[in-house]
C-alpha cells in the first residue's frame, strides 16, 4: 500500500504525508494530502483526492455534504450561536458569581484568553484537514485512531447531555411568555422541550441553508437585547449600583489559584461551543480557511459579552439578587432597565439563544457521526446523507430519539434546577476533554515548526499548551468536587466508550494515521 506521495515533484517526500483511511476489505480509501508543518508561509492546506472508488460506487460529489453553503458571516454566527451568550449567561452567572464573587468578570476574561489558544489550535488543524469530524480526525491523524475515537465520542456524548440542558431552559422560557402559571409544572416544561427537539431536529435535517438563516436571526435577537441592556446601563437607566465597581473586576486582583479553579469549569462552559464552524468546515467556503478564522473571531465577540453582562449584573443586583435570580438572571438585569413588558425581551432573548445552541450542538454531533462513520468507525448507516438536502438524516433522527429518552428520563429526577445543574457540569467535563486532546495534537504535530519564530511558538504551541493545561486541568480538578449523577454523565459516559470503540476495532476500517 502506498503511504506517501509528494504534493509535487520538487517537494521533499519527507515534508508530505497522506492519510489513507476507509474500507480496507473492498480498496476504496480517501485520501488527504497534508502539507508539512514546516512549511511557514501559511499553506498548510487539505487537498481532499476524489476517493477511488469501486465500480460500484457513486461520484463522490453525490456523497459529500452540501458545499459552500456558509460564507464567513455566517461561520462566525454560527460560532456564536454555538455558545449562545444569551444561554450562557443565564446559566453560568450566578453560579460564577456564587464561587468567585466580583471577581467573575475577570475569570471569564482569563479563561477566554486561554480559550484563545484552543481555538488557534482549531485554527491551524483545520487548514491542515478539512474535515467535518474536526477534533476527531485530527486527534485520530496525529495521535492514534484510539485517541481520536474518544475525542469524537465526548463531543458526540456531550451533545446528546446537552439535549436536556439547552431544551429545558428553552421550554421554562417558552412557557413563561405564553402559559406562565404552567412554568413550575415539570411534565408541562418537559413537553415543552421535546416538542422543541422535534422541531429543531426537522430544521437540521431539512438542510444546512435553513439552519443557518434561523440561526441568523436567532443570533441578531440575543447579541441585539444584550446590547440594549449595556446601552441602557451606559445612558444612566441604571439605579445606584449595587456593588462599587472596582479595577479587581476585570484585574482579578485578588485571586487565589484555588479561587480562580472553583470558577474555571463554569466560565469553560459559558465559553465553550464556538467550535461547530470547524464541525461545518466541509459545508463553508473556502472551509480551510474561513471556518478556522471564524470560530477565533467568534470566541473574541463571546468574551466580550459574557465579561460585560457580568459586570452589568454586578453592578446592578446585589448578591442575594443574584442568587435568588439563579438562571432567570438575564430577565432580573433587564427588569432594572426597562419597564414591564419590556423586560420580556430578555427572556425571548434567552429562549432563542438555547434553542440556537441546541441546533448546534445537534448539528456538531451529526458532522462528527458522519465522519466517523464515512471513516467506518461507526456504522455506515449514521453517514448516510439525504439525497435533496445533504444532511445526515439518520443520524440527526439518532440525536432527535436519545434526546427525547434522556428529557422523559430527567422527568423522574427532582427538579429542573437540578436537572440542569447536573447536565450543565458534565457537559463541561466533556467538552474540556476534547478541547484538551485537540489543542495537545496541535501542540505535538507543529512543535518543530513552533521553534522557527517567535510567533509560531506564541501561536503552534505556547498558546495552545496553556488551553491544554487549563482544560485537562479543569476537568481533572472537576471530579471531586461532582456529585455522583453528575460524575456518571460526565466521565463514565465518556468510558462507556470503550463499549463502541472495541467493536470498531473488530471492523477492518479504522482510519490509518501517517503523521509522523
Amino acid at each position: 500500500m502506498e503511504t506517501g506521495v509528494p504534493l509535487s515533484a520538487s517537494a521533499p517526500p519527507s515534508l508530505v504525508k497522506v492519510l489513507i483511511f476507509g474500507d480496507a476489505w473492498n480498496g476504496s480509501y480517501q485520501r488527504i494530502r497534508i502539507a508539512d508543518a514546516g512549511d511557514r508561509k501559511g499553506s498548510i492546506i487539505t487537498l481532499r483526492d476524489q476517493m477511488q472508488m469501486t465500480p460500484a460506487d457513486e461520484p463522490r460529489e453525490n456523497q459529500g455534504l452540501q458545499a459552500n453553503s456558509l460564507g464567513f458571516a455566517e461561520s462566525v454566527i454560527m460560532g456564536i450561536a454555538g455558545s449562545g451568550p444569551a444561554y450562557s449567561v443565564a446559566a453560568s452567572t450566578a453560579t460564577l458569581i456564587g464561587a468567585v464573587g466580583v471577581l467573575a468578570p475577570a475569570s471569564l476574561l482569563y479563561c477566554g484568553l486561554i480559550m484563545f489558544g484552543i481555538a488557534f489550535a482549531f485554527r491551524r488543524l483545520n487548514r491542515l484537514v478539512v474535515d467535518a469530524g474536526a477534533s476527531y480526525a485530527w486527534v485520530a491523524a496525529i495521535f492514534s485512531p484510539a485517541l481520536g475515537f474518544f475525542a469524537g465520542w465526548a463531543l458526540i456524548i456531550s451533545s446528546v447531555v446537552f439535549m436536556v440542558s439547552g431544551t429545558l431552559p428553552a421550554a421554562a422560557a417558552t412557557l413563561k411568555l405564553l402559559a406562565p402559571d404552567h412554568v413550575g409544572s415539570q411534565g408541562a416544561v418537559t413537553l415543552v422541550a421535546a416538542a422543541w427537539l422535534v422541531t429543531i431536529g426537522a430544521v437540521v435535517a431539512k438542510g444546512i441553508k435553513l439552519s443557518s438563516y434561523l440561526q441568523i436571526g436567532f443570533t441578531l435577537v440575543e447579541v441585539g437585547v444584550l446590547a440594549l441592556l449595556f446601552a441602557l446601563a451606559a445612558m444612566g437607566f441604571a439605579p445606584p449600583p449595587a456593588h462599587a465597581f472596582t479595577t479587581a473586576w476585570i484585574t482579578g486582583a485578588g485571586f487565589t489559584p484555588a479561587l480562580f479553579a472553583s470558577g474555571a469549569a463554569t466560565a469553560l462552559f459559558a465559553i465553550s461551543g464556538w467550535d461547530v464552524t470547524a464541525n461545518l468546515n466541509e459545508e463553508t467556503r473556502n472551509g480551510a480557511r474561513i471556518a478556522g478564522a471564524g470560530s477565533v473571531v467568534a470566541v473574541g465577540i463571546v468574551v466580550l459579552l459574557l465579561v460585560g453582562f457580568n459586570v452589568l449584573a454586578l453592578w446592578l443586583l446585589s448578591t442575594a439578587e443574584i442568587s435568588h435570580a439563579s438562571i432567570s438572571i438575564v430577565a432580573v438585569v433587564a427588569h432594572k432597565l426597562m419597564p414591564h413588558p419590556w423586560d420580556y425581551l430578555a427572556v425571548v432573548a434567552v429562549m432563542l439563544s438555547t434553542i440556537g445552541t441546541l441546533e448546534t450542538s445537534i448539528l456538531q454531533f451529526t458532522r462528527t457521526l458522519f465522519s466517523m462513520s464515512r471513516d467506518k468507525v461507526m456504522p455506515a448507516r449514521y453517514g448516510r446523507l439525504h439525497p435533496a438536502y445533504r444532511t445526515p438524516w439518520v443520524a440527526t433522527l439518532l440525536i432527535t430519539g436519545l434526546g427525547l429518552a434522556l428529557l422523559f428520563g430527567s422527568s423522574c429526577l427532582d427538579g429542573i434546577k437540578t436537572v440542569v445543574d447536573d447536565t450543565v457540569n458534565a457537559v463541561g467535563f466533556q467538552v474540556a476533554f476534547y478541547y484538551g486532546l485537540t489543542g495537545l495534537a496541535c501542540a505535538w504535530y507543529f512543535r518543530a515548526a513552533a521553534l522557527t519564530s517567535i510567533g509560531e511558538f506564541i501561536f503552534l504551541l505556547a498558546w495552545p499548551l496553556v488551553g491544554v493545561v487549563f482544560c485537562l486541568g479543569t476537568a481533572v480538578y472537576s471530579i471531586p468536587n461532582f456529585d455522583l449523577t453528575t460524575n456518571i454523565l460526565g466521565a463514565g459516559s465518556i468510558a462507556i466508550g470503550i463499549v463502541p470503540y472495541l467493536w470498531s476495532r473488530r471492523r477492518a476500517s479504522i482510519r490509518i494515521p501517517l503523521i509522523e
